[in-house]
């Protein structure tokens, strides 16, 4: 049987900073990121479809592009949490530094549970500078 990979696209801000980082991504920034969320799935049916991309988009705009576009996201022991709480109605505090390695890994966490039987989550990219972009295969 045939596998087909289906791609789709998000964009979304998020600010954030590296605890312990030495150098300028331990201050607080913010990033215009763009994730690419690819789907492995066989064609099935009269129509062809493997997994409509529509379904993609919705899926992965609740588990993770709602959740945290225009977010501060920093690790649960910085000193900065403390700090920007009252400020930052949608801090979300991670249990890891949010480097972009890392939140590839708790994106795939985010997604996987909620696809489809048959559609399988073959990749994460995510992008939070025009020149930088780490993928994660599955």
């Amino acid at each position: 049987m045939s596998t087909i990979l289906l791609t789709k696209k998000f964009s979304f801000e998020m600010a954030h900073a590296l605890d312990g980082y030495d150098g300028k991504c331990a201050n607080l920034h913010g990033h215009s990121y763009h994730l690419e969320a690819t789907v492995e799935g066989a064609p099935a049916g009269a129509d062809g479809i493997s997994l409509d991309f529509h379904t993609i988009k919705q899926l992965v705009q609740r588990a993770v592009v709602d959740r945290f576009d225009h977010a501060l996201v920093l690790p649960q022991w910085s000193p900065l949490a403390k700090e920007v709480s009252a400020a930052a109605p949608n801090l979300i505090l991670l249990p890891f530094n949010p480097t972009t390695e890392n939140l590839l890994l708790h994106f795939a966490s985010l997604i996987e549970p909620v696809l489809p039987a048959g559609a399988r989550l073959h990749s994460l990219r995510l992008s939070e500078t025009d020149t930088s972009t780490a993928e994660l295969i599955i």
